[in-house]
């Protein structure tokens, strides 16, 4: 079946193009063709007619830790991991890794399981795992239970080890503090992505982590030692080092001074978008539990009871609109930060994040407000976009 989409500009993952048309055939990009060819209907097939604004590559998302009403946690099962794919689909999000936050021994284990059995099952939306936590820092806790945060020790590193081998993708944020130089660089060589985060290093604390194998920086600037003239924190450290970051653009977690810096900073193809979205997302509820705690939902920010920010309520395409609109990001840039660039992170250039001949056709329609307009996974609309 051939579908041809005309109408809207192409994003292909680092550039718009004008006067272009897609094709896709059995659910795979095709190619590009002339727009005026394919209006005038040089090309069979069904053809889409999309109302302007941008058809791009589907999002990708490094940190969801929930969504229809459901967290990532220790019940985790292959329904559940397909329900909160789902919930992200319809947002905007063709690929997500499900995130558990600090949590204990177990439910980690069920939570890697899970993650196995969903790769197994080729969940829709499925690409790996993020574990933040448990070993973490606890001066910089943020919304995770401290209780719960302990150093990493072998039976730790091992299952994670392991976890990595049955995984497409395993990501792991933690702190300096809570591991040691060796145990990064076994992660590392194991295939598992260390991140950094959570954690009041100091600049030198945090490049030796790099060089030991961490290779990303968790939700830049927040949870973590800041910039200052001299100790430049992880704050520092990251915008030094040529590391992956996500970021946080919902206009609560990082200023637009902070942003612009930031872009500033990280020239190269490390700065990515991250929703850190909740059990919220795609719903319409005011409050949910998070490990027993209340978390509350108003004016766009999840809260502790307490006040402390407990993820994010926002999804890509907004966070994209914001980085705009608000920010002033030029649009490839922003649109770059949600495909090629979590592509790179993961290692997964040569399948996600672009629009290229023989790809899966996961693509998404923003209009020219950046709007969510549709969404389509392997070629096939998705319904009830959100």
């Amino acid at each position: 079946m051939r579908l041809v989409f005309t109408g809207a500009r192409l994003f292909d993952g680092q550039r718009l193009l004008e006067g272009r048309a897609l094709l896709v055939e059995d659910g795979r990009i095709a190619g590009f063709a002339d727009l005026a060819s394919a209006e005038a209907g040089a090309f069979g097939g069904e053809h889409i007619a999309l109302a302007g604004g941008v058809l791009a590559p589907g999002f990708l998302d490094l940190q969801v830790n929930g969504g229809d009403g459901i967290m990532v946690d220790g019940s985790a099962d292959v329904e559940r991991l397909r329900r909160i794919c789902a919930a992200h689909l319809r947002l905007g999000a063709t690929g997500i890794l499900p995130t558990l936050i600090t949590d204990t021994r177990a439910a980690t284990a069920a939570v890697l399981a899970a993650g196995s059995a969903a790769a197994r099952a080729a969940v829709p939306g499925f690409l790996g795992l993020h574990l933040e936590g448990p070993h973490l820092d606890p001066r910089r806790k943020g919304a995770h239970d401290p209780a719960l945060i302990r150093p990493m020790d072998e039976s730790d590193l091992a299952m994670l080890c392991q976890a990595a081998a049955e995984l497409p993708v395993l990501l792991v944020t933690l702190a300096p503090q809570s591991v040691t130089p060796e145990q990064i660089a076994a992660l590392s060589r194991a295939g598992v992505i260390v991140s950094l985060g959570h954690t009041d290093s100091t600049a030198a604390e945090a490049k030796a982590a790099f060089a030991a194998g961490a290779r990303c920086v968790t939700h830049l600037f927040n949870a973590m030692s800041q910039l200052g003239n001299r100790e430049p924190g992880m704050v520092g450290a990251t915008l030094d080092s040529d590391v992956f970051c996500g970021i946080i653009t919902d206009g609560v977690h990082v200023a637009p001074e902070g942003l612009r810096i930031a872009l500033a900073a990280k020239r190269g193809e490390g700065l990515f978008l991250v929703s850190d979205a909740m059990a919220a997302a795609g719903t319409d509820v005011a409050e949910f539990m998070l490990g027993g705690r209340r978390i509350l939902r108003a004016n766009g920010r999840l809260t502790l009871e307490d006040g402390t920010l407990a993820g994010a309520d926002i999804c890509l395409p907004r966070s994209i609109r914001y980085l705009v609109q608000t920010v002033g990001a030029p649009l490839d840039l922003a649109l770059a930060m949600a495909t090629s660039r979590p592509a790179a992170c993961i290692g997964a250039s040569d399948r996600l994040g672009a629009l290229a001949k023989g790809r899966r056709a996961d693509l998404v329609h923003l209009t020219g407000d950046l709007e969510l307009a549709g969404v389509w996974h392997a070629g096939a609309p998705v319904p009830g976009v959100t």
